[in-house]
């Protein structure tokens, strides 16, 4: 018996800026995790249209709205453990030794994978105004059992650059 892929739609740092074209490429997401710097509770609202949102509070996230975020999550995907946090820079805890498959930050607007001490770590860069020659980019994760396929999609940037 084969095991269901489960879907995960990855955005960071889109400082209140959810371009159409991200949506469109997070699209048919089971879930939707949003690594900080979001900018306001509108951009969770219009991605929560997309599926279930895990979001974690980013550096520039400020205010009331932001207030029910919290520095990191833990997401449960099948058999899969997920950590997020914004800046992997503070990432306080040894994720291999914790059980978890895969790391998903942001912060840096820098979209990377790579993997650790057999940990996926994916930072799907920044999918709201473009800042000096960095992609405008968002990303996937393909999740069946404990395996995990990252993919990172760079966004066209004719829409609100």
């Amino acid at each position: 018996m084969t095991q269901r892929e489960i879907s995960v739609g990855l955005i960071s740092d889109t400082h209140g800026l959810l371009r159409p074209d991200a949506l469109d490429e997070l699209r048919g997401s089971d879930f939707i995790i949003h690594a900080g710097d979001i900018g306001h509770a509108g951009v969770i609202e219009q991605l929560s249209w997309l599926g279930p949102v895990t979001a974690v509070r980013g550096n520039n996230d400020k205010g009331a709205w932001a207030s029910v975020l919290h520095d990191t999550e833990v997401l449960r995907i099948g058999e899969a453990l997920i950590y997020i946090l914004h800046d992997l820079a503070q990432l306080d805890v040894d994720p291999a030794a914790a059980g978890f498959h895969a790391v998903v930050s942001g912060h840096s607007h820098r979209p990377e994978v790579s993997e650790r001490n057999g940990v996926l770590y994916v930072n799907p860069g920044s999918a709201g105004p473009r800042r000096f020659t960095l992609p405008v980019s968002v990303g996937r994760l393909v999740v069946s059992g404990v395996n995990i396929r990252p993919r990172l999609v760079t966004l066209g940037v004719q829409s609100a650059a």
